[in-house]
């Protein structure tokens, strides 16, 4: 068990090195995703190939998985952008409200009911980004950005979890990245024309994170995330990953300085949004104990 909770760990110390390949990689936020997700359904697939676990899907399941996967790489160009735009602290911290908008959606899209806990603890969240918000100006662009990537993400954490009740991870995965990408190549161009580059080609050093990034931080953390869920549950691992932020706040700290960067303002909101991570971390633990 001591094992299985040091890898927990480590596979959330890789999800928080994901913000970090933002500020490394220099391609622009399409760009690196398109990347990202090419390199990361190419080496899923060889993996599952070479093991022997590659499976046939149905068409239709394909097309539905697929569509999950475009929903991911939309949030993970906003995502990035919002680093982009800001820095990987800001980024990070716009993903917190991930949960206000999972409280929304869940119950619109899967048709529960709607928690008023959850919403009030989730604005507690708000909050802090409002705070942020208003008294750092800088970073109101990238703030925006991460909105929208968060709110993303919370579409696609639910519609991936209605899509995926019948197939197994790896292929979720595998078919997600490959409609990821090939729904990121049509929009592309559009993307490019809106935002020109001067190549879109990686340079070496761009090509080795981009590889480190789909290896490592993409398929690694997988890999990892399934050895530990067949000794802790599902809960506690969902509960862990709420450090995520976290870590990735400290490690930009400690590789790109972003202490200097960040005002009173910004570590008050970041108050409020760890304040509503402990509240909905209590009360999730409150109600599996009933």
């Amino acid at each position: 068990m001591r094992d299985a909770f040091i890898k927990l760990h480590i596979s959330i110390l890789l999800a928080g090195f994901t913000g970090l390949f933002g500020k490394l990689v220099t391609l622009n936020e399409g760009l690196l995703v398109w990347y990202r997700m090419l390199l990361a359904a190419v080496m899923l697939f060889l993996i599952l190939w070479g093991s022997g676990k590659l499976k046939r899907v149905p068409f239709r399941e394909v097309l539905k998985i697929a569509g999950t996967g475009l929903l991911l790489g939309l949030h993970w160009v906003f995502f990035y952008g919002s680093i982009k735009a800001a820095n990987v602290s800001i980024g990070v911290v716009c993903f917190s409200l991930v949960g206000f908008f999972t409280a929304l959606l869940e119950p619109l899209i899967i048709r529960r009911r709607l928690s008023i806990k959850e919403i009030l603890f989730s604005l507690v969240a708000v909050c802090g980004i409002v705070l942020i918000f208003q008294f750092d100006t800088r970073y109101r662009t990238g703030i925006i950005i991460g909105v929208v990537s968060s709110a993303l993400a919370a579409l696609f954490t639910i519609t991936n979890k209605k899509v995926g009740v019948r197939h197994s991870s790896s292929m979720m995965l595998l078919y997600e990245m490959i409609g990821g990408f090939l729904g990121l190549t049509c929009l592309l161009p559009f993307y490019l024309h809106l935002f020109p580059v001067e190549t879109i080609l990686p340079g070496m050093i761009n090509f080795l994170y981009l590889l480190l990034l789909a290896l490592v931080c993409t398929i690694g953390l997988y890999l990892l995330q399934i050895q530990v869920l067949k000794q802790v549950s599902a809960f506690t691992v969902n509960l862990s990953y709420n450090l995520e932020p976290v870590y990735s706040i400290i490690l930009a700290m400690l590789f790109f300085g972003e202490a200097k960067e960040l005002s009173f303002a910004f570590y008050a909101g970041l108050g409020l949004i760890l304040l509503s991570v402990l509240l909905q971390t209590w009360e999730a633990i409150r109600y599996k104990a009933m």
